[in-house]
């Protein structure tokens, strides 16, 4: 996502975590955004401003820049500077300051001079972050529009316990801040239920030998983060990755189209949105060895079978509210045959992408596409982050009008 000259203020607070602080600064700064960063006194024991300033190209601002004279505040002047403000790690006292409006420092007298969404990143020993009080101020915050989170994770502390309080990851706070910047903090999708489909599925003819096809699910990954960052309630239904599903979100994982389709059938009810975009099988082996095949006795042959139609099989019963949109990965000519997808299945919508070009499709952190919807528009995206595709697809299914959410049999051929 192009983030070329948005204006990012970073504040450090005091806790061990400061250090992964500096990896988010520096991709920040390479990815060409405008960085500055804030640190307390705390965090000055942890990190200093000298590395700070060197990654973000910047100076960095502590507690005793706050009391310099200046021709305006300093706290005014970045406060109103900011695009968005990113906290992090934010510890408990920070946390209880914010929800109580308290400001007695630089980055606190900054957040109340500031408009501008607030990203908080947590971090701290398991029984801290579980203490009543500090849910309660964590509880308190998230009442507050502006404030937005990537919640702690669990794992190994620095304190030697195992439990959650580990801060996000900065590829993780990173992905929100592209979000965000996107956004302007908006969450348009807070009353949407989304249901979202990701990576490949395999047909297996014994148990270690299947069709299947190369697709990551880095594309219904990116959806899944866009909808979250956008308020959205989302359930990702994904086959075999090889990366951890956002924190937020209900994930199920499956392995086959037929395992696909059940999922899928049985949550449709309950969503708005469903975007297809899993490289599902179109067919599956006719037999099934449940020991594995000797390599002499693999058939010469493989007789094979249609797998069910999932995005069909939704469209009969699809109510007026609700959206289905799909994807179509396409060599050649991608238009032709993603229109043909549209009508066929009845789709609401249709990103039809070209897996046959340089960094776009299956694997790669870009892509590509073209949205095409019932009433005949077309919206090209440039290649593009998947996460700012996501995004782009998210917009352009908020105006599909609602007429175009009609049943079936209203259609037509």
């Amino acid at each position: 996502m192009n983030i070329q000259g948005r204006r990012v203020l970073i504040g450090i607070t005091g806790g061990i975590a400061a250090y992964k602080v500096c990896d988010l600064v520096s991709t920040l700064a390479k990815l060409g955004a405008n960085v500055r960063v804030l640190l307390t006194r705390g965090a000055e024991a942890f990190i200093t401003p000298l590395t700070l300033a060197t990654l973000s190209r910047q100076t960095a601002f502590t507690d005793a820049d706050f009391w310099q004279p200046l021709p305006r505040p300093l706290h005014i002047e970045l406060g109103e500077w900011a695009e968005l403000l990113v906290i992090a790690p934010l510890t408990a006292n920070t946390l209880a300051k914010l929800a109580h409006g308290l400001a007695d420092n630089l980055l606190t007298n900054t957040v109340l001079a500031s408009t501008c969404p607030i990203l908080l990143a947590p971090a701290m020993n398991t029984d801290m972050w579980e203490q009543p009080v500090v849910q309660q101020n964590h509880q308190r915050l998230q009442t507050q529009l502006r404030y937005h989170w990537a919640d702690p994770e669990a794992g190994i502390l620095a304190c030697d316990r195992v439990g959650t309080g580990r801060m996000a990851t900065p590829t993780k706070i990173l992905a929100q801040i592209q979000s965000l910047l996107y956004s302007q903090g908006q969450r348009d999708l807070a009353n949407k239920h989304l249901l979202i489909s990701a990576a490949s599925t395999r047909e297996h003819f014994d148990p270690v030998r299947f069709i299947g096809n190369p697709a990551t699910g880095k594309m219904g990954l990116a959806l899944a983060q866009a909808a979250l960052h956008r308020g959205a309630n989302v359930t990702l239904v994904h086959g075999p990755i090889s990366w951890e599903p956002p924190q937020g979100i209900t994930a199920i994982a499956i392995t086959s189209a037929a395992q696909m389709r059940q999922v899928m059938v049985s949550q449709f009810p309950t969503v708005d949105w469903v975007i297809m975009a899993a490289a599902v099988a179109d067919v599956k082996p006719r037999h099934y060895s449940p020991e594995k095949l000797p390599k002499r006795s693999l058939p010469s042959t493989l007789e094979l079978e249609l797998v069910p139609d999932i995005l069909g099989e939704l469209s009969i019963n699809k109510q007026p509210h609700q959206r289905l949109v799909g994807f179509a990965a396409q060599t050649g000519e991608i238009i032709p045959p993603a229109l043909a997808k549209l009508q066929q299945k009845h789709l609401d919508a249709i990103a039809a992408n070209p897996i046959d070009q340089p960094d776009s499709g299956f694997g790669s952190e870009q892509n590509q596409a073209v949205f095409l919807d019932r009433q005949g528009r077309q919206t090209t995206i440039p290649l593009v982050s998947k996460l700012h595709l996501a995004h782009a697809l998210c917009d352009f299914v908020q105006t599909i009008p609602d007429a175009v959410g009609a049943s079936p049999a209203l259609w037509g051929n």
